[in-house]
């Protein structure tokens, strides 16, 4: 298995791509920090040769090896605030 997207997360994740000219067929990059806070999320034009790639209609996330081993039941969701500005959480899979 690996990470799955919720609609929400997907139209997240491209309205953030989308805001960034210089990554327009990029996605959003996953990677595990090691660090209590877990995980941070960037733009990316492309994957990291050892990325895992997750398209959900049409939006794509890439995972570094370590977020792809730790995120590999779990449920990517996303919150859209009226400001435009998104709050991801992770759920796991049922």
């Amino acid at each position: 298995m690996t990470l799955t997207l919720t609609q929400t997360a997907a139209e997240a994740v491209k309205q953030i791509v989308a805001r960034v000219p210089q990554a327009e067929d990029g996605g959003v990059r996953i990677r595990d920090t090691g660090a209590p806070s877990g995980f941070e999320l960037s733009v990316a034009p492309d994957p990291e040769p050892q990325d895992t790639v997750v398209v959900t209609d049409g939006a794509r996330v890439f995972l570094d090896e370590t977020a792809a081993a730790s995120l590999d039941d779990r449920v990517l969701d996303a919150e859209l605030s009226q400001d435009g500005s998104v709050r991801f959480a992770l759920g796991t899979q049922a």
